[in-house]
């Protein structure tokens, strides 16, 4: 996909990461981008002005108060003349500023005065990026349409820990740019399409969670075969540690409750595909502190009932127009999918088998049945992959179809 004409204004935070947006500047560049470059006071402690507009050609804004840049309200400016605003790395001083609506520097004023698509590359120590108000503020601004790319697992540079918090690879961002201002093409361009991917975590105590053996391969792969045939694709993963899909913007989520609201805000859509797994139920009350051992013998943890993600898409108000739900079975496979495709509202189920012995939950290949209201086709063992493919190509079909 080409960024011809393109105009990109990047604001450059203050992380180490930072360093990384210097090469993300020329990436954009070689593909047709023009790059206009905002850097924070905290930013310029470890890049400067001058290897910014070097490698942009262009002006490098810094302060919002500067005589000759602002004489003209020039913080507005900036903020509309641009196709996409991308903040690179987006520390999480930036990201509570914008989610509490602050402006008192210029990248603030700049992100709230914007009527343009923001992205966001998350760049933080793990523990930053785990901590509540940090999650808070996330679901804050992807609830509000600002989009993001990362956070990856890693090590960190300044401080030898590793977590989830690496910003994204430069030509990871290019490839979610280029996702949402590249010219798609293909049978699925101009539709929007949100895939759920992965487990869910519901935590017991800071320590222990709930989980099940999901390791996202299916949905990752579905979501990067929708891109392939010109869609707009949001995923919403659940923790796995596979790579985020090239093309691609991707919402990272813990609990069962975060992927709901997360998919809600990325409504509407052309198409929704639910394959992650997520957790039927969760604790009633998390426990503060790591629930010790004692002579009681094992504590009694009350449980209550996650949110139905794919019932409440099937009959959300903004349903979209083909709704595809994944049903994750070791018995009565087929009788099971009939009645979650009727009670959950679902257009297409795609039924998998994951008893142990056949090796589906985080293993490389799938053995689908696709149910829906006319009877039920039933697919060979193939690659991951290969599913994704043919199940794109369906989602297509049907989707041309349905909004002819």
């Amino acid at each position: 996909m080409s960024l011809s004409a393109k105009r990109i204004l990047l604001v450059i935070g203050g992380g180490v990461a930072a360093y990384k947006s210097l090469d993300l500047i020329r990436r954009l560049r070689e593909r047709g981008a023009s790059v206009r470059c905002v850097m924070t006071a905290a930013a310029q402690q470890f890049v400067t002005p001058l290897s910014a507009g070097t490698l942009s050609a262009d002006h490098v804004f810094t302060d919002l108060f500067d005589r000759n840049d602002e004489h003209d309200v020039g913080h507005i400016r900036l903020s509309r003349e641009a196709d996409l605003i991308v903040v690179a790395p987006a520390t999480a001083d930036l990201m509570a500023k914008l989610a509490t609506g602050q402006a008192n520097d210029l990248a603030s004023a700049v992100l709230l005065a914007t009527d343009k698509p923001v992205l966001m590359a998350p760049a933080m120590n793990p523990r930053m990026w785990s901590h509540a108000a940090t999650r808070r503020n996330r679901e804050t601004l992807a609830r509000d349409g600002i989009r993001f790319v990362g956070p990856a697992r890693g090590e960190m540079a300044e401080s030898g820990e590793a977590g989830e918090g690496r910003m994204a690879e430069p030509l990871e961002i290019v490839a979610a740019v280029e996702g949402l201002l590249g010219r798609r093409t293909g049978p699925l361009a101009g539709r929007r399409i949100v895939v759920t991917s992965g487990p869910t975590h519901e935590p017991i105590d800071p320590v222990r969670y709930i989980a099940n053996r999901s390791s996202g391969k299916q949905g990752h792969a579905i979501a990067a075969a929708l891109a392939e045939l010109g869609a707009e694709v949001v995923l919403v993963s659940g923790p796995v540690t596979i790579a985020d899909p090239a093309g691609v913007e991707t919402v990272h989520v813990e609990t069962a409750r975060q992927m709901q609201a997360a998919v809600e805000a990325a409504l509407p859509a052309d198409a929704a595909v639910m394959v992650a797994a997520v957790a039927d139920w969760r604790v009633a009350s998390e426990a503060g502190e790591k629930i010790k051992k004692g002579a009681g013998g094992a504590p009694a943890l009350q449980m209550v009932e996650n949110p139905d993600i794919l019932a409440g898409v099937g009959h959300h108000r903004k349903r979209p127009f083909l709704v595809v739900g994944f049903a994750a079975e070791t018995q009565d496979l087929l009788a099971n999918a009939r009645q979650k495709l009727k009670r959950k509202g679902a257009d297409i189920i795609v039924a998998n088998d994951v008893s142990p012995q056949g090796g589906v939950m985080g293993g490389d290949r799938n053995e689908v049945r696709i149910v829906t209201a006319g009877g039920v086709e039933e697919w060979p063992l193939m690659d991951k992959d290969a599913v994704a493919a043919r199940l794109a190509e369906l989602i297509a079909r049907r989707l041309a179809s349905t909004l002819t």
